[in-house]
């Protein structure tokens, strides 16, 4: 995937969750718009190196949005909206080697009460359900999801492991939005119970995949790269 034309900076702070200021390298502070509800843990500490992509759309609150931070030498995506998009050329491309083999696909499903982010299918399979969850949360070499307590996150575990029970094909992909990580799982420490509703799920059949995301701001591009081990 290619990245928009991104603006240098560094971190003056990030507030209300959504809002970060930001000083430009050649220009003012400006307040970008941040993606990520999450807590941010390692990634939004003031001076921190940062790009922005802008879009000066007059419909827009906010012409800046908030795409990476450097962690030391390490690019890391922090725009969740991505991590869909980025999943979906996986699945297309063949790169998502699990997922391969269904010509269709559909995006945000709705599944009980949720929304699921696809809907695979191919002629003589099963349906495929399909939830994607950016990972940013760094520990030690391990991407750990969530950041911070989610509720939503574990309502879609839940409809994941019914519709499993079900007899469908349901699958959660962990997408790591940085280079820097050898294996990805659970945050149990930030949120006990969606490490529950992970356990509950992969029992009922839901497949959990973690692929790696090369974040690559001095080529332009964002791309998932590969497979990374899950460690529960």
């Amino acid at each position: 995937m290619k990245l928009p034309p991104l603006i240098g900076g560094r971190l003056v702070r990030r507030y209300k969750r959504f809002l970060a200021d930001v000083e430009l390298d050649e220009g003012p502070t400006v307040t970008a718009h941040t993606g990520n509800p999450g807590a941010m843990t390692g990634l939004a500490e003031p001076g921190s190196r940062v790009l922005l992509s802008h879009h000066p759309d007059p419909k827009r609150k906010l012409a800046y949005t908030w795409q990476v931070v450097y962690v030391g030498r390490t690019p890391v995506g922090v725009n969740p909206l991505l991590a869909n998009r980025l999943v979906r050329e996986g699945i297309e491309g063949g790169v998502i080697r699990e997922l391969a083999g269904y010509p269709t696909l559909r995006p945000e499903v709705a599944v009980g009460g949720s929304r699921l982010d696809f809907e695979l299918s191919a002629p003589g399979r099963r349906r495929c359900l399909v939830e994607v969850k950016s990972v940013t949360l760094r520990d030690g070499r391990t991407g750990r999801f969530p950041d911070a307590p989610s509720e939503r996150g574990r309502r879609h575990l839940e409809e994941l492991t019914a519709l499993a029970a079900s007899g469908a094909r349901a699958v959660l992909v962990f997408l790591a939005q940085r280079g820097d990580l050898r294996a990805v799982g659970p945050a149990r420490e930030v949120d006990p119970a969606y490490g529950d509703a992970l356990d509950l799920a992969r029992a009922a059949g839901v497949e959990v995949l973690a692929y790696r995301a090369a974040v690559e701001p001095s080529r332009g591009r964002i791309r998932v790269a590969g497979s990374l081990p899950l460690c529960v």
